[in-house]
């Protein structure tokens, strides 16, 4: 496995396959160690848009044998899972990030959290420059009290965010399953 970014040509020959992004989606979403059986059990359910109780054995059967056989050693291979195939476990790996891009929900409008931090950057710069040159209403402000609302508006928004994005990351349905559901 080489240390530099996945190719276009990669990236696309690994989310090609409807069932390695469902595989993908489902390891994002939780975020740690997952058994084969409970991969297969949740991409099952999203292909045959069924619930677990009426997954049939066949339906099972036919996405562990071509998880175990082809999509995760493929994504193994490319160093976005670790896959042990003996314990039955997957994990994203950190070349994983490199996929959130395409994996992402682009449907939806998202928080324009540029402009947000530009606009939180002036009203701050104007605060200090009106607390620093004693502008009515500022000089009841003071320098201290300047930082406490700086320091605790920036961290309240570092949470939100992240908050935001986490939400927005782990959420039931795959973004794909999501639009068609909508439609």
């Amino acid at each position: 496995m080489a240390s530099s970014g996945l190719s276009q040509d990669q990236v696309f020959e690994v989310l090609k396959s409807p069932r390695r992004r469902y595989a993908l989606y489902y390891l994002r979403r939780e975020g740690g160690v997952v058994d084969l059986s409970d991969l297969t059990d949740q991409v099952a359910v999203w292909e045959n848009d069924t619930t677990l109780s009426g997954l049939t054995s066949e339906q099972r059967k036919r996405v562990y044998i071509s998880l175990y056989q082809t999509h995760l050693p493929k994504l193994d291979d490319a160093g976005i899972v670790e896959y042990d195939r003996d314990a039955g476990t997957i994990s994203l790996s950190r070349r994983a990030r490199e996929l959130d891009t395409y994996l992402g929900d682009v449907s939806r409008p998202a928080i324009p959290w540029d402009r947000y931090y530009l606009a939180l950057s002036l009203g701050s710069i104007l605060l200090v420059l009106g607390v620093w040159f004693n502008i009515y209403p500022f000089t009841l402000v003071s320098g201290i009290a300047t930082a406490m609302i700086i320091l605790i508006a920036y961290g309240v928004s570092a949470i939100g965010q992240y908050l935001y994005y986490r939400r927005r990351t782990v959420q039931g349905l795959p973004p794909e399953l999501r639009r068609a559901e909508s439609q």
